[in-house]
C-alpha cells in the first residue's frame, strides 16, 4: 500500500512515527551538555534518530528523565530504518547509595540514639 501513496505522504508518516517513538520513551543519551532521545532500547542495544545521531563512541550515560540509569560503554553498530543503532560493550547500573565494603548485619540499629545536650 504505501508504495502508492505520494512521496511526501509516506515522509509525513515517518515523521509522525519518529515524533511519537520520541515521545513515548523518557530514555536519553547524555554527552557533554547535548542529550539525544533514544528510540528504542534492549538489553545488549540502543537505537538514536539518524537525523540526530550525533557520532558516539565510548563512555556515555544513560537517564531516564532528571534519573541517572546507567553508565555504558559503546559503539556504532548499522543503521536500521532511520535509526542509528549502538551495541553495549558495557552497560552498569549506576547507585543512588555508596557501596558497602562490609556486610550489614540484619538486626544491626538503623540509627544511634546521641546524648542530649547539657
Amino acid at each position: 500500500m504505501s508504495m502508492y501513496l505520494p512521496q511526501e505522504v509516506r515522509d509525513g508518516r515517518e515523521q509522525a512515527r519518529k515524533k511519537a517513538l520520541r515521545k513515548a520513551s523518557r530514555l536519553r543519551v547524555r554527552i557533554g551538555e547535548e542529550q539525544v532521545p533514544i528510540l528504542r532500547f534492549g538489553d545488549s542495544e540502543f537505537a538514536v534518530d539518524l537525523a540526530n545521531a550525533p557520532s558516539l563512541r565510548g563512555f556515555i550515560d544513560i537517564y531516564d528523565g532528571g534519573r541517572h540509569l546507567y553508565q555504558a560503554l559503546i559503539l556504532a553498530s548499522h543503521e536500521d530504518g532511520g535509526q542509528m543503532v549502538y551495541e553495549f560493550k558495557r552497560m552498569t547500573a549506576t547507585a543512588d547509595k555508596p557501596a558497602l565494603d562490609y556486610e550489614r548485619a540484619e538486626d544491626a540499629p538503623v540509627a544511634l540514639i546521641g546524648r542530649p545536650a547539657l
